[in-house]
């Protein structure tokens, strides 16, 4: 099946290149692009694209604002692109929804690598850009802590465990491999997860983990038990 996609650049070269980029892949294809936030908005709530590669510095309406619109009334999946590796940037754009963030200079391999990800529902983060998106989370005083308890009365032991490696860092098969369950099993539980802590994606699992604290029980989790 062929994953569609909608690019959203306000400079004509990096728009050209990324569509491009994109039309290289025998399984991606663009169609549509946009110059500005209001036409990025106006153009997925047309075509409904599997993803939307974003920036956020752009005339009229920002990326961050049309990615909050386009996840609110689209079910497409919005990667934020940008030249600009700062948190706020990433809090923000993960805040308003987006299941992707990407520099500029990541190699074409990865960035068609990451649409397929964050189109087969799972969310993805520019290598190093992970931890300090965790910490900025968990720093957050504004951010409503969701008490352990309150967690883990939702979820099974199993779930748990996994919902622990996820917080950790870990892929999918690390997770299976340490549990010594199935790679198939593990995306069951994750499954399980998303829908019992209403998680948009892998990263509000994360996010969700660290709020309860279950990162203090992952330092401490014997992977061999």
């Amino acid at each position: 099946m062929t994953i569609t996609v909608v690019v959203a650049d306000d400079q004509v070269l990096l728009r050209s290149g990324l569509i491009g980029i994109v039309n290289t892949a025998p399984d991606l294809t663009v169609v549509g692009s946009a110059a500005t936030g209001e036409e990025a908005i106006s153009v997925a709530r047309a075509q409904l694209p599997d993803v939307v590669l974003m920036d956020i510095r752009m005339p009229q309406t920002d990326g961050l604002e049309a990615t909050r619109q386009i996840v609110a009334t689209t079910p497409s999946r919005v990667i934020i692109l940008t030249t600009f590796d700062l948190d706020e940037y990433v809090y923000a754009a993960l805040r308003d929804g987006a299941s992707g963030f990407l520099l500029k200079d990541t190699p074409p391999s990865e960035l068609l690598n990451a649409v397929r990800v964050v189109a087969s529902g799972d969310a993805l983060l520019s290598p190093g850009v992970t931890r300090r998106v965790i910490d900025r989370f968990v720093d957050r005083r504004e951010s409503t802590t969701l008490p352990k308890t309150d967690l883990l009365a939702a979820i099974t032991d199993r779930e748990r465990e996994v919902l622990t490696h996820i917080a950790m860092g870990r892929t999918n098969d690390e997770i299976a491999e340490t549990l010594h369950i199935s790679s198939g099993t593990t995306k069951t539980h994750i499954g399980h997860l998303l829908t019992k802590l209403d998680a948009r994606d892998r990263v509000h699992l994360v996010i969700l983990a660290h709020r309860a604290g279950l990162v203090d029980l992952g330092t401490q989790l014997d992977p061999q038990a």
